[in-house]
């Protein structure tokens, strides 16, 4: 059977395309890569930062990706979340392959179906906590009412209800990291990718934000992607485990 194909609308639902609608067999699993490679030409030398992957995973569930550093953890992630594309191989989320969308497509993508959050938190410093959360919805025309409300609920959901209207300067680390998985929250994503969100917080707020991670998982059924050093971290809260190494999967592991 064709694979039908599709493109993201503002709204943040897909289309096919093609005028061929065939019916599905079965229900694709969230995430699923053929084949992903990724190639950097740095001058006259190309490095393989991935290379051939291949894996799937079920909605609702938690992955773990792990590492040393230079495996290809973040350039996986930054595929999934089509902040890069792969050099060649596929990427379906939902059974959609968002391995070739153009530059707009992508931005409706990582919009309205993954939510990003980083290491570094990436909040803006001269916006207040609900700001920085309702921010988005500003770029989906929501009006304002509802963004503020969303952000709100968000924050209350993150424990930072006597925080909402504290700058990042005013708030802790993990605080911050709070703020950040509220805002990836906000439009409602498919599935929530982390990158190194533990990395920049002491153990205790590392274990914390992860168990936030985790809570969100089990009780929403949200989707998570997760990628860490921490292997025992990971551990206690992923499902699976990817362990990379020079950008190929070493070891694919269910707990």
């Amino acid at each position: 059977m064709t694979a039908p194909s599709f493109r993201w609308t503002e709204s943040g639902e897909s289309h096919l395309v093609t005028e061929e609608s065939p019916i599905p067999e079965e229900t694709p699993p969230l995430v699923e890569t053929r084949g992903l490679t990724k190639v950097y030409s740095l001058g006259k030398v190309d490095v393989t930062a991935l290379k051939n992957i291949d894996f799937s995973l079920s909605e609702g569930g938690f992955l773990g990706i792990t590492g040393a550093s230079g495996s290809g953890k973040s350039t996986l992630l930054n595929c999934l979340g089509a902040l890069d594309k792969p050099s060649s191989g596929q990427i379906f989320i939902r059974g959609r392959d968002i391995s070739g969308l153009n530059n707009e497509e992508m931005a409706l993508y990582r919009r309205h179906s993954a939510g990003m959050i980083f290491q570094s938190f990436c909040i803006l410093p001269a916006y207040t906590a609900k700001e920085n959360v309702a921010l988005p919805l500003l770029f989906s025309e929501v009006p304002k009412k509802e963004r503020l409300a969303r952000a709100d609920a968000l924050l209350d959901q993150m424990g930072l209800a006597a925080r909402k209207e504290h700058k990042p300067n005013e708030l802790s680390g993990g605080e911050q990291q709070r703020v950040a998985i509220a805002r990836a929250l906000v439009n409602n994503p498919e599935i929530l990718l982390a990158d190194e969100p533990t990395g920049n917080l002491d153990s205790r707020t590392s274990s914390e934000i992860v168990g936030v991670l985790s809570e969100l998982n089990r009780r929403q059924n949200l989707t998570v992607v997760m990628v860490s050093h921490e292997e025992g971290l990971l551990r206690e809260h992923a499902g699976e485990i990817i362990r990379l190494h020079d950008g190929e999967i070493r070891e694919h592991i269910r707990l």
